[in-house]
């Protein structure tokens, strides 16, 4: 089954290679307009999702990420205005130079050709992959997971629609409905058709992706995200921060998860820490060193400093340096982002050279980390590796290159 989608992705990839900015980004503006029109559809699809979710026991954090409202449709919609604005990655020249033999050489940026991706409960995923992959002349298969599937289908629609009406494949965008662990490990092994796979989602999605894969693969990461106070640390602005980042969405990749602390910061700190907690009803995975200032806090074993908690809960550890506070990053964390909140230059300048992650910062929250608040419109991803791709995928992420080489007759 999945051959024959790629046959049409590979086929429609042609195409969209020969598409101009202004072709594509008419596509866009008919995809808007069918996010309008089938807005009561998409909707009333992601509420059946949504009951089917509650009745399987998703948590509150998976279920703020499958809701579609109408806001998160005129979001969506927002994204696509940004991806329109864009500068179109393809055919921009590199450089061009010129040998003493009189050849020009020069480097153009391209598509990659067939995008895959592999993700589970994030129907708005669905729209920002197909918005990304159109301007970067790209087509896509999405592979998304049973908890979003009568959104995805219906968004789907509402994709190839737009492609129809603008005179071009809709198999530039397609969505495979089998949402069965088979139809994921053979899409990993479409050899020849695919280009390169994204798998966004939790750990164990990403490392059986990782793991079996024999197309190529872009790395995404989840988000075991960090926030160390430093011993200078404005504490008003901290607490802002922590709360921004554990609360303001609980479900997703960029939250905070772990909070680190110097061991000279006083009590002012963990009053206000415990007015969050209160207000927010967190569960907190105390150290040994700090369980005693937070009440009704449990011991952290050593798997909480690993974990991705996606719920209202976190770990907090106490260190004696800013040193520590990075060795336990890197031992514990995702590479994904993290955060030191800090008055002191020589400590924020040993963290952002020596944390390893794809997004490090200073004095802000990790909720920044997303394609759209980059300036970017959508993405595809957080990428934690380093090759080719690192932090947000958006536009740039999504092409290769190739040499075009002019010449007047020359032989070697």
């Amino acid at each position: 089954m999945l051959k024959h989608i790629g046959e049409k992705a590979k086929e429609a990839s042609y195409e969209l290679q020969g598409k101009t900015t202004l072709e594509k980004n008419k596509i866009l503006q008919e995809i808007s307009n069918q996010l309008s029109e089938f807005s009561k559809e998409i909707i009333e699809a992601n509420q059946i999702d949504m009951e089917n979710g509650r009745k399987n026991g998703l948590t509150e954090g998976l279920l703020d990420r499958l809701l579609i409202t109408e806001d998160r449709i005129k979001s969506m919609q927002e994204s696509v205005k940004v991806v329109y604005d864009l500068e179109d990655p393809i055919g921009k020249m590199d450089y061009m130079k010129t040998l003493t033999n009189g050849l020009k050489i020069g480097q153009t940026s391209v598509p990659l050709g067939v995008v895959a991706i592999i993700y589970e409960a994030r129907p708005n995923v669905t729209l920002d992959c197909s918005i990304l992959c159109l301007k970067s002349s790209n087509a896509l298969i999405l592979r998304g997971g049973k908890e979003a599937i009568e959104t995805n289908k219906k968004i789907v629609e509402a994709v190839q629609k737009a492609f129809k009406n603008c005179g071009t494949d809709p198999n530039c965008v397609q969505l495979i409905e089998d949402t069965t662990r088979e139809s994921a490990q053979e899409l990993m092994k479409l050899n020849g058709y695919v280009d390169v796979l994204i798998p966004r989602g939790s750990r164990g999605l990403i490392q059986s992706v990782v793991q079996n894969a024999t197309v190529p693969v872009i790395e995404t990461g989840e988000g075991n995200c960090h926030i160390y106070v430093d011993e200078s640390a404005d504490i008003d602005m901290a607490l802002k921060i922590i709360e921004n980042a554990k609360t303001q969405r609980i479900g997703v990749c960029n939250a905070m998860e772990s909070i680190l602390v110097h061991e000279t910061v006083g009590d002012s700190f963990y009053k206000g820490l415990e007015k969050i907690i209160n207000e927010y009803k967190i569960d907190v995975h105390a150290c040994e060193k700090s369980i005693g200032k937070i009440k009704n806090a449990s011991a952290a074993t050593e798997e909480d400093f690993y974990k991705e908690y996606l719920d209202y809960a976190f770990s907090i550890k106490v260190v004696d340096s800013v040193d520590t506070a990075i060795k336990h990053i890197e031992k514990y964390g995702t590479h994904h982002s993290d955060v030191i909140i800090t008055n002191d230059y020589n400590n924020s300048l040993a963290f952002t050279q020596r944390v390893n992650s794809a997004c490090v910062y200073v004095n802000a929250s990790s909720r920044f980390t997303d394609g759209s608040e980059f300036g970017m419109g959508a993405e595809m991803g957080i990428s934690t590796q380093k090759l080719h791709v690192r932090g947000p995928v958006g536009l740039k992420g999504l092409t290769s290159s190739k040499y075009i080489i002019l010449g007047q007759g020359q032989i070697r």
